[in-house]
């Protein structure tokens, strides 16, 4: 299959959607960092089929974006989970999170944080967009909710 350059948009859907993944299997696995990107770089980003092309050409992730998004999140991940936390409905724990959920809500949540070049509605839209590939429309709700309440506080 031919590889097309992907648009600027393609490129970080999939990055997003890729650091999300990885962010997951750091979760699963505590895989070190540095091995953990290695793994995406050589075998993952890329191998995303993009639906909306007829040729189903692969859809390359922006390798330095899928970086600064899983290596951020994880610096920062105290800091984005007492965000998240302070977000959620009362007696609700982000523990009690599924695991993919609190995932996409970290990676979102650290886009609102330290990516002021995204603008808020691009990131909303996009970890929905993640949300939608795992989740039914009420989770995705939720991700729309805990995102919004997020820029609200940070931006």
């Amino acid at each position: 299959m031919s590889r097309s350059a992907p648009s600027k948009s393609q490129a970080r859907a999939a990055a997003r959607l890729a650091a999300v993944q990885a962010l997951y299997q750091h979760q699963m696995e505590e895989t070190h960092l540095a091995s953990l990107l290695d793994e995406f770089h050589m075998h993952r980003l890329g191998g995303e089929v993009d639906p909306e092309l007829d040729d189903a050409q692969y859809a390359q992730a922006e390798v330095a974006f899928f970086d600064d998004v899983v290596k951020g999140t994880l610096a920062r991940r105290d800091e984005i989970d007492a965000l998240i936390s302070g977000k959620l409905a009362e007696g609700w724990k982000i523990e009690r999170l599924d695991r993919t959920m609190l995932q996409i809500l970290r990676a979102g949540a650290y886009e609102l944080l330290a990516r002021a070049d995204v603008p808020t509605p691009t990131v909303i839209s996009e970890y929905l967009d993640v949300a939608h590939a795992f989740f039914d429309a009420r989770e995705t709700k939720f991700v729309n909710g805990v995102l919004d309440a997020v820029a609200k506080a940070v931006r």
